[in-house]
Parts: structure tokens; sequence; C-alpha cells
């Protein structure tokens, strides 16, 4: 009807103009199509980070007041988004457009320090010395401590944020510079509130095991009880689940990136072994198969992290005049 009356009474740039509007709201409509599609993609392959992610933050407001939970939760929140969207997520664009092949080399650096956190934790579970103040040490300032702590869980937070951008630009590396930017940034903002809104859920669920026992119903105060017995297996739980996900996934990077580069040994034993298990077991062979990837993962994980502990600490001795 537009187009018929062209002559008349609309003018000719203005029906031109609204049919670049059109094709410029049907291309940006295709264009969130494709970035919901691609982050979904994405978002997938980056679910071990985000494990690790969920399970290891919870350890950064263990002990502390429960009043204060929420706030160090909400803070390392906001550290976690400008961490993703503020320096990941522009740096991630730069390197795809100027420098794609650094991608590989810096998942294996972040890679190498999962490996290290975890195999740190081994150790000092085994009795090693421990690194930095913990909550088995005297807290003479609280307010100081809770500053350090939220500190180092947004500098942790920063590797792992790293690994997640990288992986998802890694997924999406053939996908133009509008679709990766979207892709990225959905990815930044939805695991970032899923992880942290899951994280402040389980810290807060002891408050409400609290809740229910001073509840006049029995049922109430039964299920509050076991909630309070609950939550300290759960934070446990969720301690030795973050430190075999720091080595399992930080292994992985390092399997695969050492494929990618073009040193195989690694990777053929342990997809070698992944493969021989999975064909030897017939129905259970593709869990069973998995579950023998992840193992050697973490083995490799454990092995490279001691043995970047042991030159950190040891050799160099880094962090040994806060071990003694």
């Amino acid at each position: 009807m537009i187009r018929a009356q062209r002559g008349n009474n609309v003018p000719s740039g203005l029906v031109a103009l609204l049919d670049d509007i059109s094709v410029i709201a049907k291309a940006a409509s295709a264009s969130i199509d494709d970035i919901g599609l691609a982050a979904s993609k994405a978002g997938s392959k980056t679910a071990g980070v985000v494990i690790d992610d969920a399970a290891v933050t919870p350890s950064y407001v263990t002990g502390l007041s429960p009043a204060r939970e929420l706030p160090i939760i909400w803070k390392i929140t906001k550290g976690s988004l400008k961490n993703k969207l503020l320096i990941l997520l522009p740096g991630a664009l730069v390197l795809s457009e100027f420098l794609p092949g650094a991608i590989i080399w810096l998942l294996m650096l972040g890679g190498a320090f999962l490996c290290y956190e975890g195999a740190e934790k081994v150790i000092e579970k085994l009795g090693g010395d421990k690194h930095g103040k913990t909550l088995e040490d005297e807290i003479r300032d609280p307010v100081a401590f809770e500053k350090k702590r939220v500190a180092g869980a947004i500098r942790t937070d920063l590797i792992l944020s790293a690994e997640i951008m990288a992986i998802t630009l890694n997924e999406v590396s053939a996908e133009t510079l509008l679709i990766r930017a979207g892709v990225l940034a959905v990815v930044a903002v939805v695991v970032t509130v899923v992880v942290y809104g899951a994280v402040g859920l389980i810290v807060k669920i002891d408050d409400v095991g609290l809740y229910l026992t001073k509840q006049a119903n029995a049922a109430k105060q039964a299920f509050g009880h076991f909630l309070l017995r609950f939550v300290p297996k759960l934070l446990v739980a969720l301690s030795i689940i973050g430190t075999v996900a720091m080595l399992w996934v930080g292994g992985g990077i390092i399997v695969h990136g050492t494929h990618e580069v073009g040193f195989n040994a690694i990777y053929n034993v342990v997809h070698g072994a992944e493969y021989a298990l999975a064909g030897a077991t017939g129905g259970a062979g593709g869990v069973l198969g998995w579950v023998t990837y992840a193992a050697l993962s973490a083995v490799v994980g454990l092995v490279l992290g001691a043995v970047i502990a042991f030159v950190l600490h040891k050799v160099l001795g880094v962090g040994a005049e806060e071990a003694h």
C-alpha cells in the first residue's frame, strides 16, 4: 500500500528509510536468534568450569558471620560481572579479531592455574604447608580478612571466567563479530546469575533450617534439623567437588590444548584409554569412557599442579613466608 502511494503522498526517501529499517529489524531478529543458539551451544561446553565455580565459591563465606554471607556474595557477583563484561569480553573480541592463535595458549595458561589451585588444596589436605591465611587461623581483623577473601574470590573468578569466555569464544570463532560479542555477553550474564544465585541459596540453607526448627509444626522442625545436619556435609562435598573439578577441568584443558599445538602424547594416552574402555564395556561404554577421560584428566591436572606448586614454593620460595 505504501509502495503504491510513493508517487502521491509519501516521499520516496521515507519509504526507502522504512524499507531499510525493516531489513535492519529482520537482520537484528535473526542475529538475536543466532546469538541464542550459539550461546546455548557454547554454554554447554563451559559446564565443567561452571560446576567448579559454583563448588568453589561457598568456601569464601564459610565460617564468617551469617549476616555477611549475602553481602559478600553480592560483592563477588559484581566483581564477576566486571571481570566478564569490562575486562574479558573486550579482550576476547580483540584477540579473536587480531590474534586468534593466542586463545589456545591463554586457555592452557588458565588451565595450568586451575591445576595448581587444585593440587595445592590436595597437598594441604595431605598435610603439606598452607599458603595464605585460612579460617583455621585466628582472625584478628574481620573487616580486613573479609576484604582479602572477597579479593581472592574475585581473582579466582577472573581465572574461571577467562576459561569460560575462552571456551565460549572457541565455540563461536567462525561467527561474525556481532554474534561473538552477543554470545559472550549472554554467557557472561547467565553464568554469573546461575552460579552466584545457586551459591546464595546454598549458604542460606542453614538459616532456613534454623527458622524451621523454631516452628510449631513437628514435621517442619524435623526438616529444619535435617537441613542443619545436611549443610556441613554439603559444604564438605562441595569443597571436594570443587577441588576435583579444578583438576579435571584444568587437566582436560591441558590435554586438548597440547594436542591443538601439535604435542599429541598426553592426548593419545588419555583418549586412547577412554576409547578402549568405552569399546570394551558395551552399553555402559559411553559413561565409563567419559569417567576414564575425566579421571585421567584429573591425574594430569594433579601432576602438573604439584609440579607448579613445588617450583613456586620450594624452588622460588613464593609464599614461603606465609606458610611459617
